[in-house]
């Protein structure tokens, strides 16, 4: 019976973890296939038009998320891919 409860008890802070991780960012950004997505490489373009020098981008949820830096600032860019609307920023 004590194990099970020990992993029981890990098993629920694993979940809790993860589940903080998942809330720091912004996930919903379109309802389109992915198939019917621009290219990750425009949400970049836009992100640098905007004075953003990018570190890096990725596909998270339904969202791309592009890290950047602006006047010393990190910041997190979450851009639909369905039409490249900035959907949400996040200063780090």
């Amino acid at each position: 019976m004590k194990v099970i409860r020990v992993v029981a008890i890990a098993l629920t802070i694993g979940i809790g973890a993860g589940s903080a991780a998942m809330a720091d960012g912004f996930k919903d950004c379109t309802k389109l296939a992915k198939a019917s997505w621009k290219p990750a490489s425009e949400a970049e373009a836009k992100a640098k038009a905007a004075g953003y020098e990018v570190r890096r981008s990725k596909a998270e949820g339904s969202c791309y998320e592009v890290y950047g830096v602006k006047e010393g600032k990190l910041y997190e860019l979450f851009y639909s891919p369905e039409d490249l609307s900035l959907k949400h920023t996040i200063a780090k």
